[in-house]
C-alpha cells in the first residue's frame, strides 16, 4: 500500500470514527454494509477486471432516518464517497455511474437499515437529449 493510500485510509477511518461518535454506530455499520454489498456482488470479467454494481439503495428505519436527517444530503454523499474510495482501493470498476440513494422505509426488517445493489443501465447523452424533446 502506497503512502498516499495509507493516508487516505487513515483519514477515512478518522471521519468514520467521528461520524460514529456524533450519530451512534449506525453510520459506520451502514458504510460496512455498503462495502459488503459491493464486495459480495463483484464479478471478475476479462483480463482480471472486477465489475461491481453501480446503484445502491439504502433504506433506513424511521428512527435511524431521523437521526441522520439533520445532516441533509451530506449523508448520501458521504456514503457515496466512502464506497467510491473502497472500490478504488480494491481496483473495482463500476458498471456505470455510481449512485447511492438513501430513503426512509417503515418496513426495514432489522429495524435499522437495509442495503441492496443493482446495475443501473448507463444512459447516453443522446438518450437524455431525446427524453428532453
Amino acid at each position: 500500500m502506497g503512502a498516499l493510500s495509507a493516508l487516505e485510509e487513515a483519514l477515512e477511518n478518522r471521519w468514520e470514527a467521528l461520524w460514529a461518535r456524533m450519530a451512534g454506530r449506525d453510520p459506520v455499520e451502514l458504510v460496512d454494509a455498503l462495502r459488503r454489498e459491493c464486495d459480495s456482488h463483484a464479478v471478475v470479467c476479462r483480463a482480471g477486471r472486477v465489475m461491481v454494481p453501480n446503484a445502491y439503495d439504502v433504506e433506513l428505519a424511521d428512527e435511524v432516518y431521523d437521526q441522520l436527517a439533520h445532516r441533509g444530503s451530506r449523508v448520501g454523499q458521504a456514503l457515496t464517497d466512502s464506497l467510491a474510495r473502497h472500490a478504488a482501493r480494491h481496483g473495482y470498476a463500476w458498471a456505470g455511474p455510481l449512485a447511492v440513494h438513501v430513503r426512509r422505509s417503515g418496513d426495514v426488517p432489522n429495524g435499522r437499515y437495509r442495503v441492496a445493489s443493482s446495475v443501473m443501465p448507463h444512459v447516453s447523452a443522446e438518450g437524455f437529449q431525446r427524453a428532453g424533446r
